[in-house]
C-alpha cells in the first residue's frame, strides 16, 4: 500500500507538469493564430474597401485602373500627364507619381542606412572593445526608440536648411532630404539584425581561421561575413519595408508635391503620407475614399511581396552557405 501511495504521489506532479505544457503550448498557438487572422483580416477589410475600382462603374468613370496607371483622359480636361490632384472640378488620381516617390525616397534611405548599419555592425561586433561595444550598441538602438514625428520635425527645421546649403537644392523639401532622414529611422534596425546574426557564428570558426594565420580582417571578410549573408540580407529587407510604410518623416520633409520625376532633388510625394493626409477629410464611400484604401492595398501588397522575396532568397542563401540544394 506504502509503494502504491508513493508512485501516485510521483505521478501526480509529473502529471500537472504534463497538464501545465498543454496549456502553455495551446496558449501560444492561440496567440500566433490571433496575430495571423488580424492581419488576414486588416488585408480583407482593406480590399473591401478598395474592390468597388474594378466592378462600380460609378468609380470606374472617374479612376479605372486605366486612368490610376496610365495617361488620364477627362471630360474637359485631357492630359497625357500623371498627376494626383483629387480635389478639383475634374478630380485626377494617377497613383504613379506616389509610387515612384515612396520610391525613391526607401532607395535614398536604403544607400544611407545599409552601409553605415551593416559597417556599424561589424565594427561592434568584431573589433571593438568591450566598452565601447556596450556604450555604442546601446545608443544606436535608442534611435529606434525616437518618434518619427521628432525625426520629421528636425528634417523639416533643421536638415532641410543645411542640405540645402551643402548641395544647392532649388527645392528645400525633397526626395534626398526626406531619405536621409528616414535612414537615420532604419539604421538601428538594420544595425541590430546584423549584429546578432554576426554574434550568432561560432567562435570556433574565427579561432579556426585566425590560427590558420588569417589576421583579423581576413577572418571577418572571407569567414564570418559569407556565413551570417542571410541575415544581413533579411537586415536590409525589413529596413526596406520599414522605410517604405514610414508615415510622418516623408510628411514634413518630402515636400508633398506628386510629381512623376526621376530627379531626387524634386519634390515627392509618398503613398503612406498621401493616406494620412487626406484620409481624415475624405467623404466616406467617395470615389477618393475608395482610391485611398486601394493605395493602403498597394501599399500591403508590396510589403507582402517584398517579404516572400525575402524570405525565398535568405532560405537559399542558407542552403548555398550549408552546402544544401
Amino acid at each position: 500500500m506504502k509503494t502504491a501511495e508513493l508512485e501516485l504521489k510521483k505521478k501526480k506532479p509529473a502529471d500537472r507538469r504534463i497538464l501545465i505544457d498543454k496549456i502553455f503550448k495551446w496558449f501560444v498557438m492561440i496567440i500566433a493564430l490571433t496575430a495571423v487572422i488580424t492581419v488576414f483580416l486588416i488585408f480583407i477589410f482593406i480590399a473591401k474597401e478598395a474592390l468597388p475600382i474594378f466592378y462600380d462603374h460609378e468609380v470606374q468613370g472617374e479612376a479605372s485602373l486605366s486612368k490610376l496607371f496610365f495617361s488620364q483622359v477627362f471630360e474637359g480636361y485631357n492630359t497625357s500627364e500623371y498627376i494626383w490632384q483629387p480635389n478639383s472640378d475634374y478630380p485626377k488620381f494617377s497613383v504613379l507619381p506616389l509610387i515612384v516617390g515612396s520610391l525613391k525616397v526607401t532607395l535614398v534611405a536604403i544607400l544611407f542606412a545599409a552601409p553605415l548599419g551593416i559597417a556599424a555592425a561589424i565594427h561592434t561586433s568584431q573589433f571593438a572593445s568591450r566598452w565601447f561595444r556596450e556604450t555604442v550598441k546601446p545608443m544606436i538602438e535608442l534611435l529606434a526608440g525616437i518618434p518619427s514625428v521628432v525625426l520629421g520635425f528636425l528634417a523639416l527645421i533643421v536638415l532641410a536648411s543645411i542640405m540645402q546649403s551643402i548641395f544647392g537644392f532649388e527645392s528645400r523639401l525633397n526626395g534626398f532630404t526626406a531619405g536621409f532622414a528616414l535612414s537615420i529611422a532604419v539604421i538601428p534596425i538594420i544595425y541590430t539584425i546584423t549584429e546578432d546574426a554576426l554574434n550568432s557564428v561560432p567562435k570556433s570558426y574565427k579561432e579556426a581561421s585566425l590560427a590558420l594565420g588569417a589576421t583579423p580582417m581576413q577572418t571577418t571578410w572571407r569567414v564570418v561575413l559569407p556565413s551570417v549573408l542571410p541575415g544581413i540580407f533579411a537586415a536590409v529587407v525589413l529596413g526596406f519595408g520599414r522605410a517604405i510604410g514610414e508615415t510622418m518623416i516623408v510628411l514634413m520633409a518630402s515636400g508633398n508635391a506628386s510629381i512623376l520625376s526621376a530627379n531626387f532633388a524634386d519634390s515627392l510625394r509618398t503613398i503612406s503620407a498621401t493616406i494620412a493626409a487626406e484620409m481624415g477629410e475624405v467623404v466616406f464611400g467617395d470615389i477618393h475614399y475608395t482610391v485611398l484604401f486601394f493605395l493602403g492595398l498597394i501599399l500591403l501588397t508590396f510589403n507582402f511581396i517584398l517579404n516572400y522575396i525575402g524570405y525565398s532568397v535568405v532560405h537559399r542563401l542558407k542552403n548555398r552557405s550549408t552546402g544544401l540544394k
